[in-house]
């Protein structure tokens, strides 16, 4: 096991990493920017290194910076959270070629799972079903575009290779709004991604979004551990999570998780992983999958008692996993809200000084956050300051315990989107579950209407 390990992120992550390593008996690096001198994690922190101002450029993606701050400090690994530097392929390979052990895949995984293009190419080639679409990037032919959108058929959905977190799309209904939508595409996927290759799907019309959780190690054993309904979500963007997913049949789950983890072994994966797929009339399709711990991994560690954390450390060590897919359980059902500091329907971000903190408790309740009574939240960084999360022997205990959870927390000083929580809780179609990704867009348009 490592002796120390350097946690190059912010935030709640940073905290939830820092635990687990305590539990291991591992000490801790916390890199942190100025705006994040006086967050907890970094006075929890056996170390802690200001790498520099509080923009992100100048900070957590500021690669040399990290890669000193591992060296004066005498790490030995470290693990980039999610969001940041998780799933970039050169910093990954930077960090090993300076000595370090990078917590998550081989580079040359992060690399091909990265780019969609080479994604869906693998998983066609390991018998994962994915949505019909281009074979490969668009061609610069315009006629041969509309050739493959005719094949395809109407809507079609136009897809930066290098895009994720819901950046980088177009939907496109009409072939004459086709060629116009693949240029911006290409133009936007350049400026952000620095790739300007695009290439094109058929759109679902009103598809689920479930994912699955994997874990695997050098040694060539794979396994999942369930599926997560992370269909409640804006823009792309989750706000409600489940697992696991209401209503779809086990043995179908199953099926298609089963070919996740033998997908892992084919391409010789390592660590923790999710594959994420659209579900229509009972048919699941493969969109991406994040090579990284995700924000929604509690409610599966709350199902399956495994702590994915220290899994990933565990794995990056060299270690076999230590359970097999038979001794894996499912128990239970976990639902989690995630908290930002924004108008809970204007969606605008609320930074500020939290005068008064109070988060929920009682049984089966666990609340993943960094903040407290007086933290600032910085204008710099993603809004999220929380994570409620709910486990109940059933599902409509699940929601009991949730809505109690929400009624007891408070947070003043800033606006949080707390009173949508409550609204979604209890609302009748989330209840029945099943919901689709495009209904709480749709529920919110009704609201401004």
């Amino acid at each position: 096991m490592f002796e120390k390990l350097l946690i190059a992120n912010r935030g709640e992550i940073a905290l939830r990493i820092q635990r687990a390593c305590r539990e291991l008996g591992i000490k801790t690096v916390v890199v942190h920017s100025q705006a994040d001198t006086e967050a907890k994690y970094v006075k929890l922190a056996d170390e802690s290194v200001c790498i520099g101002p509080a923009p992100s450029r100048d900070s957590y993606l500021n690669v040399p910076a990290i890669i000193s701050a591992a060296e004066v400090t005498d790490a030995e690994a470290i693990h980039p959270g999610y969001g940041f530097l998780s799933e970039n392929a050169d910093f990954a390979e930077r960090v090993e070629k300076s000595g370090f052990v990078f917590i998550g895949p081989r580079p040359e995984s992060i690399r091909m799972m990265g780019d969609k293009v080479s994604a869906k190419d693998a998983m066609k080639k390991a018998g994962v079903p994915v949505v019909p679409g281009s074979e490969g990037a668009l061609p610069d032919e315009p006629k041969e575009i509309l050739r493959i959108a005719r094949t395809i058929g109407y809507p079609v959905i136009v897809k930066a290779a290098g895009g994720g977190g819901g950046r980088g799309m177009r939907v496109v209904h009409t072939e004459a709004a086709l060629l116009g939508a693949v240029t911006m595409t290409r133009s936007e996927a350049q400026a952000a991604f620095n790739n300007p290759n695009v290439y094109l799907e058929k759109f679902l019309e009103n598809p689920r979004h479930i994912e699955i959780q994997v874990l695997a190690d050098e040694h060539r054993n794979a396994v999942h551990l369930g599926e997560r309904d992370c269909s409640m979500q804006r823009r792309h963007q989750k706000i409600i999570e489940e697992a696991p997913a209401p209503g779809i049949p086990r043995r179908a789950i199953d099926r298609i998780a089963q070919r996740c983890a033998d997908a892992c072994r084919k391409m010789n994966y390592r660590g923790a992983g999710t594959f994420e797929f659209l579900f229509e009339n009972g048919e699941f399709y493969i969109i991406e999958m994040n090579t990284r711990v995700q924000v929604e991994h509690p409610i599966t560690e709350l199902i399956t008692g495994i702590d994915i954390v220290q899994e990933q450390i565990r794995i990056a060590c060299g270690e076999k996993l230590r359970f097999r897919q038979r001794d894996i359980r499912l128990q239970g059902h976990a639902i989690e809200c995630r908290i930002n500091a924004e108008d809970p329907f204007r969606f605008t971000p609320s930074p500020g000084r939290i005068t008064a903190w109070h988060p929920p408790g009682g049984p089966g309740i666990r609340v993943d956050s960094h903040v407290y009574t007086n933290y600032f939240v910085p204008p710099n960084y993603d809004s999220m300051i929380a994570k409620v999360i709910a486990y109940g022997e059933t599902r409509e205990q699940a929601i009991r315990r949730m809505r109690i959870a929400l009624s007891e927390m408070a947070v003043d000083g800033i606006r949080t989107n707390l009173p949508l929580h409550r609204e979604l809780l209890t609302d009748a179609h989330f209840v029945q579950g099943g919901t689709p990704i495009h209904y709480l867009e749709q529920k919110l348009a009704l609201r401004r209407a």
